[in-house]
């Protein structure tokens, strides 16, 4: 059976979450050269605004290119609390908020000096919550683009791409009440914390 191979994503996009559900082995890119403005520090909930972006500040770093787990977060400015706060104001009205605040609450509290292990752990705690059994390991060197026997999602789940394939993420695309979806249309494969406040224990049903 071939291995997913997939970046790292503080709390993933709906459609990373899905395509883990769909692969019982897991490898998660750690040699990469760093790239910015990925799903690697940031994660997009809906809002009373609409779509919102949260982003992790990652240290500048004295080589050019750097790799994904050398990559360091930067506690100059206060984002965790930044992160919590729009969280809240986006989902304390959404069904079950309160059913999983307490689960994430620690990482807005507690400093990790590295993206890859908050991310890990971030990683750990959604798939205990979403009940998914997936052996997830991390390279041990670069894998090269088109390497046999790997399906290799690395850059194919990026905020910059503008929809995902409905073959490839069907569940990713599926409608599900959202949290102001009176006021905007249905927005698909934000972070899965939008799944998770909004249809709790069904949530690995949907996926």
């Amino acid at each position: 059976m071939d291995t997913l191979l997939i970046s790292t994503a503080y709390f993933p996009p709906i459609g990373y979450i899905y395509a883990l559900n769909h692969n019982s082995n897991v490898l998660i890119e750690q040699f990469e050269h760093y790239p910015k403005q990925t799903y690697r520090n940031r994660c997009e909930i809906m809002s009373a605004n609409g779509k919102l972006s949260l982003t992790i500040p990652i240290k500048k770093n004295r080589q050019i290119k750097f790799f994904t787990k050398d990559a360091e977060i930067d506690y100059s400015t206060p984002w965790q609390k930044l992160h919590f706060k729009g969280i809240e104001s986006a989902y304390r009205n959404s069904p079950f908020y309160d059913y999983y605040e307490e689960d994430f609450k620690t990482y807005f509290n507690n400093k990790e000096k590295y993206l890859l292990d908050l991310n890990l752990k971030i990683l750990d705690t959604l798939t205990e919550l979403l009940k998914l059994h997936i052996n997830i390991s991390l390279t041990e060197n670069y894998i090269q683009e088109n390497t046999k026997n790997y399906i290799d999602y690395r850059n194919t789940i990026h905020p910059k791409k503008s929809a995902l394939s409905p073959s490839v993420f069907p569940e990713a695309l599926q409608t599900y009440p959202q949290t102001f979806g009176e006021k905007f249309p249905f927005i698909p494969n934000l972070s899965i914390l939008d799944l998770l406040f909004n249809m709790g224990p069904e949530a690995p049903e949907y996926l």
